[in-house]
This record gives structure tokens, C-alpha cells and sequence, in this order.
């Protein structure tokens, strides 16, 4: 799709934003399930590799559901707001849970750790299908940046704890040390992420050119984001004087209906993906064998 040049302006700091966003979407839960092994450490008694994803689930998918139900009256930039900075709160207090109990652990920090899981999921369901519906309104590029800012978290993530790990791996209590600097790392970041989008995002030249022309089809969502980035939109009735046609949009049964291909492609790769990771992998429940050949 071309854009006029004047309203390209930014596009490559947008892709750049959208990257980053994208890892921000991620980077907290990863780090939860990277942190394994002080969780282990911390709490050999109550699986956690295996809980805190259970306890996960539900809370993201009950949430999209209720989400995607509500999606028209739902204001975009408030979703995705509040989903990047429920991150940065859940990622500081487990720190703060761990600092305020000097990492000894025990059911009441466990618990608290549970109730921070649950808090990634409702997050992740804000912000994962906030920022994918907030940028199909845009060029391609910035979802496909958002998309890889997502599946370079995990190695990011991975590599990250690596170092952090080594970091202290020589020093005493090395692993808590070790794990609180890879968690303020991931603090940071997620404030970062809720700057950006607050901010930076809205205020980007061809990001208002595409909320605008959202907003001259019939959008109802953008109102928030134009504001943000200092533009003015039609009212609802006014655009639909303009051309009704904008104001029509399918349910979303027939929007399922319409792609049901793709949402079955969408359930088998999440459910195999869930199975094996971080379903078989979270733990080692055993020694498991071919036996003789």
C-alpha cells in the first residue's frame, strides 16, 4: 500500500517501536517460565514449571474471550495500555516479593506468585490481540515487526538469562542475585513498552495517517489514538452521512465463519505448541525410555 511521502514520515521508527512492542508482549511471561530454576530452587515443593502455566491459561483465554465478545465498544489504546503496564506492575512485584522476603520462599510468596501469573495472562490477552487488531489498520510491516519482536523474545529472553546466570555464577547466593537482575531488567523494559506506545507510537506521522483513514471508514476504536497523537476525526454520524457502507462490519460469527480455516490452522498450532511447550518440557516427571530395540 503507498503512502504519500509526507505521511511516511517515521515508518522505519515505527517498524523499530513495533518490534520492540512486540518483545514487550512477551518478555514477561518468558521470563517466568526462563526462571525455572530459582523458582525450583525457591519452591522445591510446589511445581511450579508446572502451576504457574496452569494458573496462566485460564486468565488469558477467559480474557480474550470476553475481550473478543466486547471488542467493538472496547477503546484500543486504553486495552493495550493497560495490558503493557499490568507487565510492568506483575514484573516489579515479583521482585518486590522476592526483596521483601529475602528469597526464603514459603506458601504466601508462592501464592503471590501464582496471582502474578494469572495477572501475565489477563495482559498478554490485552495487549497480543490489542496490538494485532490496533495494527491491521496500518501497513504490513509494522504487524510483521511486531510478529518477529514476538518470536525473538524467546531467544532474547534465553540469551539473557544466560548471562545474568553466569554473571554470578561464581558469587554467593549467585542464583537469586543472578534472577533479580534478569528480573529488573525485564521492569524496565515494560515501562519502556508503556512509554512508547503512551507517547512515542501515536505521535508518529504515518501512524496518524493510518488511525485517520481507520477512522474516515467507519472505525470506531481510533477516536483515543487520534486524540493521543493531537488529530480530530468525524463523528460517528457525520461519517456515516458521508457513506453508510463504512458504518456496516460483520459479527464476529461471521467473521468466524468467513475465516474458519484459518481459526482451526490457529487452534491445532497453539494446542501443539501448548502441548509441548511449556507442557512436556516444564518438567521432567520421570526417566522415560524406548526400552530395547
Amino acid at each position: 500500500m503507498a503512502v504519500h511521502s509526507e505521511n511516511g514520515k517515521g515508518k522505519f521508527t515505527a517498524i523499530l517501536v513495533c518490534w520492540l512492542l512486540g518483545n514487550g508482549c512477551l518478555f514477561s511471561w518468558n521470563s517466568m517460565l526462563t526462571l525455572q530454576d530459582y523458582f525450583v530452587n525457591v519452591f522445591p515443593n510446589y511445581h511450579p514449571a508446572r502451576v504457574l502455566t496452569l494458573v496462566y491459561q485460564p486468565f488469558a483465554l477467559g480474557t480474550l474471550a470476553i475481550l473478543t465478545y466486547y471488542e467493538a465498544k472496547i477503546n484500543t489504546r486504553r486495552r493495550n495500555l493497560l495490558g503493557y503496564f499490568l507487565f510492568f506492575m506483575s514484573s516489579l512485584v515479583v521482585v518486590v516479593l522476592d526483596l521483601a522476603t529475602s528469597g526464603r520462599g514459603g506458601i504466601g510468596t508462592y501464592l503471590g506468585i501464582c496471582i502474578t501469573s494469572c495477572v501475565f495472562g489477563v495482559a498478554d490477552a490485552h495487549v497480543q490481540g490489542g496490538m494485532v487488531g490496533d495494527l491491521s489498520f496500518m501497513c504490513p510491516e509494522f504487524i510483521q515487526s511486531f510478529l518477529a519482536g514476538m518470536a525473538a523474545s524467546g531467544a532474547l529472553t534465553s540469551a539473557l538469562r544466560l548471562i545474568t546466570k553466569a554473571a554470578f555464577e561464581n558469587s554467593q547466593n549467585g542464583l537469586r542475585k543472578g534472577a533479580m537482575l534478569f528480573l529488573g531488567i525485564f521492569v524496565v523494559f515494560e515501562l519502556l513498552c508503556v512509554l512508547l506506545y503512551a507517547y512515542v507510537f501515536p505521535k508518529l506521522p504515518i501512524v496518524k495517517h493510518y488511525r485517520a483513514k481507520a477512522a474516515s471508514e467507519g472505525s470506531k476504536i481510533v477516536s483515543a489514538d487520534l486524540a493521543a497523537g493531537g488529530m480530530k476525526t468525524l463523528s460517528g454520524e457525520h461519517a456515516a452521512e458521508e457513506d453508510p457502507k463504512n458504518m456496516e462490519r460483520l459479527t464476529n460469527k461471521q467473521l468466524l465463519f468467513q475465516n474458519m480455516d484459518y481459526a482451526i490452522t490457529m487452534f491445532l498450532i497453539y494446542m501443539l505448541t501448548l502441548s509441548i511447550f511449556p507442557g512436556f518440557l516444564s518438567e521432567d516427571t520421570g526417566k522415560h525410555s524406548l526400552g530395547a530395540w
